[in-house]
């Protein structure tokens, strides 16, 4: 067998593979119930395993929104750089309407849909091997809400710790999130943990710390930022939200400056939290009201990156080494030019790379803010990845652009998707998936 596991500090153990050889799940159901449940005591005895077979590429499962660090870093190597539609492994057309990511975990790839005629909210499950549809379940029905035109009913990604895959929506006013068993769709709980106010719709993704699944509900109206127990769906903690200002920001959950730090954009604020108790580290106000793209980390700058969305685009580099309010003390470097309304930013060695909402890419020195370069790749609602050091940005018209990140602007390649595309991709054992407005394809190896 195959197999080896990887310390994690957002997912606590990363099972890491090669889906050819390990058992199909990965895991035992056993093992996985023990490690979901109990993960203290199961990540240290998985801290002592090493790798089955030292010959044997590392390859990772991809979870949730970003991967398995929520930054959209790739660790893999031999993953496809050309995305050819003409080459695909296989393209499955998916029902409904949602611009959710793909999410993949062992043989499985997961998404969300939403049917509008019967106002059905949909988790679709995928054979990787063939994009037969293994399974599709209602998550729940109701009233559809307000959206902008460039929203759908399913825009949430939903997150799987391979027990359970984890989905939020809004039904009318109301944010509900719920548990489905992977193998079959079952629901294994449901809950409404509140509510949300504003005209542009919902999109945000459950998070997975540990134990926990944390959900953002910062809006117009009444906001929060709740944690609830993978298990069962009850909560361990809540943190009521003051100002009422929209956010589509997922935390980013790292180990930074000594300690887990659960960073969050909205309130009009970035806030550190402790993930374990939801005790504030840290604040910076503003820079503005609203919040869609996910802060990422340098290690190299020692920096966090922020950006608001709305009613102006920031670029913030916070130090995430202080405690209480910092926004006086710990703002390294700021910027407008290349600050991003809708996609993340990607951290590549020394440099950060962005693109703003008039589809310029932007390239920083990130310990400094010097702009290196930008160059116009067209509008983008989907976020960049980092496969063995090149970015791909993808744009709304499906064109795919691989960058070499460096002080001068290269691009290695140009292609077409072949149709529009608003979700980021997910990369697992040499395999690539990617979900444009109609198709869901796999670009990449072939198992046996």
């Amino acid at each position: 067998m195959t197999c080896h596991y990887a310390l994690d500090s957002r997912w606590g153990v990363r099972p890491t593979y090669r889906v050819g050889s390990c058992p199909t799940r990965g895991l035992s159901r056993r093992a996985r119930r023990a490690w979901v449940e109990n993960p203290p005591s199961f990540i240290g005895l998985l801290a002592g395993l090493v790798l089955c077979t030292a010959s044997v590429a590392r390859a990772e499962f991809w979870p949730g929104w970003r991967g398995p660090r929520g930054d959209g870093t790739c660790a893999e190597q031999n993953v496809p750089a050309r995305w050819d539609p003409a080459t695909a492994i296989w393209k499955t057309a998916l029902p409904g309407v949602g611009h959710a990511s793909p999410i993949v975990w062992a043989d499985r790839v997961l998404t969300v849909t939403a049917l509008s005629a019967t106002q059905q909210r949909m988790l679709l499950c995928l054979d990787r091997h063939t994009g037969a549809i293994l399974w599709q379940q209602t998550v729940v029905q109701g009233p559809l809400e307000k959206i902008h035109r460039e929203n759908s009913y399913a825009s949430g990604t939903p997150a799987t710790d391979g027990q359970r895959v984890y989905a939020a929506f809004r039904v009318g006013d109301d944010i509900v999130v719920a548990a489905h068993d992977v193998d079959s769709g079952r629901q294994l709980w449901r809950v409404q943990v509140g509510t949300h106010a504003g005209e542009w719709g919902f999109s945000n993704e459950p998070v997975l710390f540990d134990d926990k699944v944390i959900v953002d509900g910062d809006s117009k109206g009444d906001s929060f930022l709740i944690a609830l127990r993978r298990e069962d769906g009850k909560t361990l903690w809540w943190i009521r939200r003051e100002n009422k200002g929209i956010s589509y920001s997922a935390p980013l959950i790292r180990k930074i400056a000594g300690r887990h730090q659960l960073i969050q954009c909205g309130d009009r604020c970035v806030t550190s939290f402790d993930p374990d108790t939801g005790q504030v580290i840290w604040k910076v106000d503003g820079p503005s009201q609203e919040f869609v793209a996910t802060p990422v980390y340098s290690e190299t700058a020692g920096l966090v990156f922020v950006s608001s969305s709305w009613p102006k685009q920031v670029l913030l580099a916070i130090r995430p080494d202080g405690d209480g309010d910092v926004t006086e003390t710990h703002v390294a470097w700021s910027d407008t030019k290349g600050a991003p309304y809708v996609p993340s930013m990607i951290v590549a060695g020394d440099f950060l790379l962005t693109i703003n909402n008039s589809g310029v890419a932007f390239c920083y020195e990130a310990a400094t803010g010097q702009a290196l370069w930008q160059e116009k790749l067209g509008r983008h609602h989907a976020s960049p990845v980092l496969i063995e050091g090149l970015v791909f940005f993808i744009n709304d018209d499906g064109q795919v652009n691989v960058i070499r990140p460096a002080a001068q602007f290269e691009r290695v390649a140009q292609y077409e998707l072949g149709e529009s595309c608003y979700a980021s991709p997910a990369i697992s054992d040499g395999q690539v998936f990617l979900r444009g407005f109609q198709h869901l394809f796999c670009f990449g190896r072939k198992f046996d």
